[in-house]
């Protein structure tokens, strides 16, 4: 196990399955490489295992995005890959509410002085928003705008309408007048660089700018340029490195508010990947097959 569950959830699960050899990573040594059938998490230990001869069958990742994997090469080998899509749905879908809302308000920037400006202040209700993402964590976000009066269209590869969108389309350029654009897509060859200098260009209402996606799905330079006079300001949780270098530009804009990649923290993590896991151990071992939240590797999600 890369990632420690808690004893009290190891324990019953070993009583449960007595054939089952958890193996935490302090304990791991590079000779066991060749028994484990199954990795919990991901690092460098575990692209050492599969770089050689082995029997893994499958991993489970901690993330709901996992374009950090080496998906071709679990292609390769026939491993299966489930991700834990959806548990951070709420904490993420919180924290881009929160953001919109200290724009919108004015409550950031943080006051300095007693200055009453007030034109530069909107409300919710009646926006325009655009969610890139209709996955969980994009219906979610979808339903918080809608509870304060937006009007939310989704994008996606399908275009399929879902219940908690007033629409969703494939056409990427929908965003032209809208006043909110929310990226939540994951990161694959299709949506590196996503958000471009062409993409800027097309918006005519200056919204505001939500990237709790990936980092590499935005040209920086490209979103530099646009928060002069595209955008009305960014709420920024990933970038293209991580961490974001001193040397950034970012840093100094005054329309952009930053966090280094916690929009997605849950509470009790550990048993929410566990409620996931150990049922695809279980169904694994019985059936070859995964219970839920199974990748398409294909595809990238």
């Amino acid at each position: 196990m890369l990632f420690g569950l808690k004893p009290e959830t190891v324990a019953p699960a070993k009583q449960a399955h007595p054939t089952w050899q958890f193996i935490d990573k302090s304990d791991y040594k590079p000779e066991m490489a060749g028994d484990i059938d199954v990795i919990l998490g991901w690092n460098a230990t575990g692209a050492q295992i599969i770089a050689q001869p082995n029997h893994v069958k499958f991993v489970q990742a901690m993330s709901a995005g996992v374009d950090y994997l080496p998906l071709a090469e679990f292609t390769k080998q026939g491993i299966q890959l489930a991700n834990v899509s959806g548990i951070h749905a709420e904490a993420i879908a919180e924290y881009v509410i929160a953001g919109i809302l200290g724009f919108a308000h004015g409550l950031f920037p943080v006051a300095t002085r007693w200055n009453r400006v007030t034109d530069h202040l909107w409300s919710l209700q009646d926006a325009q928003a655009v969610v890139y993402g209709t996955g969980h964590i994009g219906t979610l976000i979808a339903k918080h705008l809608r509870q304060f009066g937006v009007k939310v269209t989704g994008v996606d590869r399908h275009g399929v309408a879902k219940s908690e969108f007033d629409a969703v389309t494939t056409d990427k350029m929908v965003a032209r007048h809208a006043d909110i654009v929310v990226n939540v897509m994951p990161l694959t060859a299709e949506t590196h660089h996503y958000y471009d200098a062409a993409f800027f260009n097309q918006l005519e209402n200056q919204p505001l700018f939500v990237n709790v996606g990936r980092g590499p799905s935005v040209d920086e330079v490209a979103l530099v340029n646009a928060l002069d006079h595209q955008l009305k300001g960014a709420v920024l949780d990933v970038f293209n490195k991580e961490p974001l270098p001193d040397t950034s530009p970012l840093w100094q804009l005054p329309n952009v508010w930053m966090t280094p990649h916690i929009s997605g923290q849950v509470t009790h993590l550990r048993q929410q990947v566990a409620d996931i896991f150990l049922p695809n151990v279980e169904q694994l071992e019985k059936t070859g097959t995964l219970n839920s939240h199974q990748v398409n590797l294909s595809a990238g999600y």
